[in-house]
């Protein structure tokens, strides 16, 4: 598959993902269902998995949306942009943002100081896909949807230069 003058190749099913999602919604149920969370979703990555692991949960929760960029075609600039802010809130509250990616903890550890300030009880991170091997900060991800190597990957939200995200299952480029 060509997005954009990458060649992409299958790397996660639909089914695959159903599963990762339904095992993060589990733990979340069994963590959070008494303490009221508000969920924060990093666009434009996490849109999709935000509103699948929303619908997975069996007890009501409220969500927001920030969006931060960081990213160059597939490369991190290491720039963080605060593009939309938040304006919930926060004090006193459990706040779990949902990321699509975590790769150098560069923009989480940005969204983490920013929530801060807004004096929450508890601040959980939440992403669909880590990447250890790129990982340069020393701050807690609560829920990992899965542990993937440093590929870069189009689809269920993620993209490359903007394309890719309606995709429905996960594509990894091939560099053959």
């Amino acid at each position: 598959m060509k997005v954009l003058d990458k060649n992409f190749k299958p790397y996660m099913s639909q089914n695959e993902i159903a599963d990762i999602v339904a095992n993060v919604a589990k733990k979340i149920n069994n963590d959070l269902r008494d303490k009221n969370p508000l969920f924060l979703s990093v666009l434009n990555g996490s849109f999709m998995f935000a509103a699948d692991l929303l619908r997975a949960l069996d007890f009501d929760a409220q969500i927001s949306f920030v969006k931060m960029s960081s990213y160059s075609g597939t490369d991190t600039t290491g720039n963080v942009k605060q593009l939309i802010g938040l304006n919930e809130d926060l004090t006193g509250r459990t706040v779990v943002i949902i990321e699509d990616i975590v790769d150098t903890g560069i923009s989480m550890e940005k969204i983490l100081a920013l929530l801060k300030e807004k004096n929450p009880a508890e601040v959980r991170v939440c992403t669909f896909f880590f990447k250890p091997g790129k990982f340069q900060k020393d701050f807690k991800i609560d829920y990992v949807g899965k542990s993937i190597a440093d590929d870069f990957i189009v689809g269920y939200g993620l993209d490359y230069d903007g394309y890719g995200r309606n995709l429905n299952g996960i594509y990894v480029i091939d560099n053959q």
